[in-house]
């Protein structure tokens, strides 16, 4: 412990410069805490602005191709071509695929769905609505709607149904009012049992859930689904699982990651900006340090060579001034993580989304802070540790 006592003696005897160093530690590590919360605060938030309504795993079966109405042997004519029927091909066998999906590693939640486009009435309103059916339990672990229920209850059974707050708007519908619905000639009467606020318009807009048994009476897709969700646990593994999935399906899968790629693209760019910012936080850290060290060893030649003429050892010598760099970079990390977490709850108020220092964050500031501290402090200790002793009692080394 002669080193870290020494090394302690050494910071008090010159205070203004230990304090001036431990000054730019602080700063430099609020600054890395209070850059990195913000972004990943941002990151989450535009996940699950994204992914709160949608699931990470898509599994459904293509659309059918459009189709050339005329052809005949050696006559040539304008092409003309007619779109598919808008809906999708029936999902054969779709009980099994349910079963490989739950299989595979990563997926912590599958739900099949049938949805459609659809007429919803009350009184002289009338709105276009994407019908959504599926079990409730399966439902509510992939996209969240009980959390979101604003009005009423989240329940499925019957005759009861769903919707958002924008639509109930637009239908002038409250919880226990009938709506009518009407896909092609099939027509049902639901219940509003809740009204939800996803954040999302689109799907506060035009969302109406109700059983999978209702969805397919009304869409005319008896005993069939339109599509499997699932959700992972690490959403940026999805893509990854979805070719594992496809692969034990057989069946054309999409991930979150494939619908949203300028989503991908900018929390790529994120991530590589937020990396640029602490490396020149931290460089500057280091040269701080390595430069108040470096003077240090100037001003110590004297000490130093005491030390070591009465038989301190080149180890300790260089311990002393490794222990300062550690001792800048801990306490520096700690204070830069309550200056950089009180700027972040400063500020959370007028931002959109959290901002939160999570214990993984602080950890690694913590970590880096040290790790910056001591190969700062390499070198000038290496120095301190190679004087010679009579040539630094003397004043020349």
């Amino acid at each position: 412990m002669l080193a870290l006592q020494l090394a302690w003696r050494f910071l008090r005897e010159g205070r203004t410069q230990s304090l001036l160093i431990l000054a730019g530690v602080t700063i430099g590590i609020a600054a890395f805490v209070f850059v990195s919360a913000i972004i990943q605060g941002l990151q989450v938030n535009l996940l699950e602005q994204t992914l709160g309504s949608q699931a990470h795993i898509t599994v459904a079966p293509e659309e059918a191709t459009p189709r050339a109405l005329m052809a005949e042997p050696g006559v040539e004519f304008a092409r003309r071509v007619e779109p598919a029927e808008p809906r999708r091909r029936s999902f054969d066998q779709w009980q099994r695929a349910v079963r490989r999906v739950e299989a595979t590693d990563g997926v912590v939640a599958v739900c099949p769905k049938v949805s459609g486009s659809a007429l919803a009435y009350r009184g002289a309103a009338e709105e276009a609505v994407k019908v959504v059916g599926a079990d409730a339990a399966r439902l509510r672990r992939i996209v969240n709607i009980p959390a979101n229920i604003v009005e009423g209850v989240y329940r499925l059974g019957g005759d009861e149904a769903l919707i958002g707050t924008s639509l109930a708007d637009k239908l002038a519908a409250r919880v226990g009012d009938p709506i009518r619905v009407q896909s092609g000639e099939r027509e049902s009467v639901l219940r509003i049992a809740g009204i939800f606020d996803i954040g999302n318009e689109m799907v506060n807009g035009r969302w109406l859930v109700t059983s999978l048994r209702n969805a397919q009476t009304l869409l005319g897709r008896i005993g069939d689904i339109t599509e499997i969700d699932a959700r992972v646990a690490e959403v940026y593994d999805a893509e990854r699982i979805a070719r594992e999935v496809e692969r034990r399906t057989g069946v054309p899968t999409e991930s979150w990651m494939e619908r949203n790629r300028d989503l991908l693209t900018g929390l790529r760019s994120q991530d590589a900006s937020t990396t640029m910012i602490r490396v020149f936080v931290l460089l500057a850290v280091a040269m701080g340090i390595a430069s108040v060290l470096s003077v240090s060893v100037v001003q110590r030649r004297g000490q130093i060579g005491i030390l070591r003429a009465v038989g301190t050892s080149r180890r300790i010598v260089l311990g002393i001034f490794l222990w300062q760099g550690v001792l800048f970079g801990l306490v520096g990390a700690l204070l830069g993580a309550l200056v950089g977490g009180l700027a972040g709850e400063l500020i959370e108020s007028s931002a959109l989304f959290d901002i939160t220092v999570t214990p993984r964050l602080l950890l690694t500031a913590l970590a880096v802070s040290i790790a910056t501290g001591v190969m700062a402090a390499y070198l000038p200790a290496r120095r301190a540790a190679r004087l010679d002793p009579a040539a630094a009692i003397r004043g020349d080394g």
